[in-house]
């Protein structure tokens, strides 16, 4: 070897050892970094919500299509984070959640441009899409960057009540933003945080090693993807077509068969995209069943709560976002007490199902609300009630999700936590909005259809049964958690990866 040669290799041996004291140095600042990344991530969410309606005044799409608005984005996000992890593996965290940033801010761009209601839903897909690559890479950053247990705790707890401000402040900056400028900037607001994202991403992080190892599972990422898309496209069918339409009951079918045999397959694969020893723990199990429960019966709430209040009640969307945060708050204290009182106490088996009583009764409460509810006697305390009964669920169920998980199966057990509240999200909107449709319809027989006050009534009847579905969801989950939870507190693993809901 040459010396000239020689020197370059004693070089880049020095870069590389000193990569990893640069990035320790660098990593109160891509704590940073990566909470703006899971603060638009959460944004989106509670954002686009609020500005649901105006965008379907402004595009002209059906009561029967809004749903794929919010689905689209859940559903692409949710069934292909877990392979998103994979690929973060593969090709690097660094690179993927750059390249995650710069597509979910492209996608962005192009749903506050659309010009209708298709290109709009095909955003939002991409945009679930670059989602799933981007969350489980920023997860990964924090993981790698902070190795001090201590200090790992504390940037996770950074992390986490970024994500939970997220929700109230996408409340009220959706409003914002589609009450004086526009709901497309509700799309557009994203980019802002991404570019910054993306500037510091690229100037703290440093490149990681690939894993060789890491194999993709795109046989298991195909049929769940299919699988999934064909249930909830059954249930959406439904709205239009009816049960017994031959599309309804088929994509249903369909449905059912690829999840049974992604299910199979995963106990055979080589490399599963989601190993089926994680769910076997009645705690965990029970843990992701209280998820994919929350995920249907609240992404519902918000979709009809916000039409009622802007429709029926006539609220603008930021008085929409403000009457909102009520519930977020409530769920957040609910949240600490619960996980950190309630479970340390007596354990998760009789808190979990508690908190699902408390949702469901607040949901069948909210079966009342008529054309002349008042916001602080008759909308608040449902608002609170359901508030406290999602935190008390969400928050013990998250943290015993990776509860005796091995090291080897943190990460994918991490991504299992999102992705089963936003597929039971999708299945819930579309199962829901089905429901409301059928009810609105029912009431309008007979009736003039012309009329604003019939049409009125008929969106009550749609939102009333809509809560009385979420209700039933509710109760639903809390027989199936009052089963499988363990008495007594659970064992907690001090080295199960933390969990920040995405």
């Amino acid at each position: 070897m040459s010396q000239n040669a020689t020197v370059a290799a004693c070089g880049a041996e020095t870069a590389a050892e000193n990569v990893p004291d640069l990035s320790h140095r660098r990593r109160w600042w891509i704590l940073l970094v990566i909470s703006l990344s899971m603060l638009m991530g959460v944004l989106d969410g509670t954002i686009v919500n609020i500005a649901l309606p105006s965008a379907q005044h402004d595009l002209g799409f059906s009561d029967a299509d809004r749903q794929w608005v919010v689905t689209a984005y859940a559903l692409a996000f949710g069934s292909l984070l877990l392979l998103g992890g994979r690929v973060a593996d593969l090709v690097g965290q660094k690179v993927m959640f750059l390249v995650g940033l710069a597509g979910f801010a492209a996608a962005s761009m192009v749903a506050g441009a659309a010009n209708g209601f298709a290109m709009l839903v095909v955003a939002r897909a991409v945009q679930g899409l670059f989602a799933a690559l981007l969350a489980p890479s920023a997860l990964s950053v924090l993981m790698t960057t902070f190795t001090d247990p201590r200090e790992r705790a504390k940037a996770f707890t950074v992390a986490g009540s970024v994500a939970g401000a997220g929700g109230a402040i996408g409340l009220i900056l959706g409003g914002v933003l589609t009450q004086y400028l526009d709901w497309r900037w509700t799309m557009y607001v994203n980019v802002v945080f991404a570019v910054v994202a993306f500037v510091g991403g690229a100037a703290l992080l440093h490149r990681t090693p690939r894993d060789t190892s890491s194999r993709l599972d795109v046989l298991g990422t195909l049929l769940v993807s299919i699988g999934l898309f064909c249930l909830v496209y059954g249930f959406s069918n439904a709205e239009t077509h009816g049960w017994g339409s031959v599309a309804t009951w088929g994509m249903l079918a369909a449905g059912a068969v690829l999840v049974a045999v992604f299910v199979w397959w995963q106990s055979r694969a080589a490399s599963p995209l989601l190993p089926l020893r994680v769910l076997l723990d009645r705690n965990r199990g029970a843990s992701f069943a209280a998820l994919f429960v929350t995920g249907a019966g609240m992404f519902g709430v918000f979709l009809f709560l916000t039409y009622y209040l802007q429709q029926s009640l006539g609220y603008s969307a930021l008085n929409t976002g403000f009457a909102f945060v009520p519930l977020i708050v409530a769920s957040s204290s609910a949240s600490a007490v619960a996980n950190n009182v309630l479970v340390a106490r007596i354990g998760p088996k009789p808190v979990v199902p508690l908190g699902m009583a408390i949702a469901a009764a607040g949901l069948i409460w909210m079966t009342k609300l008529d054309l002349n509810s008042g916001y602080v006697t008759q909308v608040l305390p449902q608002l609170i009630l359901v508030g406290i009964g999602l935190g008390t669920v969400i928050a013990p169920a998250m943290s015993l999700a990776t509860s005796g998980v091995a090291a080897a199966d943190a990460g994918v057990a991490s991504a299992a936590v999102n992705t089963l509240q936003q597929v039971g999200g999708s299945i819930g909107i579309a199962l829901l909005s089905t429901m409301a449709s059928d009810a609105a319809t029912g009431y309008l027989s007979g009736r003039n259809p012309k009329n604003p006050g019939v049409l009125a009534q008929a969106g009550l009847a749609g939102y009333s049964t809509a809560y009385w579905g979420s209700a039933a969801v509710f109760v639903t989950g809390l027989v199936v958690t009052s089963l499988l939870y363990r008495r007594g507190v659970p064992q907690q693993n001090e080295n199960a990866a933390p969990v920040v809901h995405m």
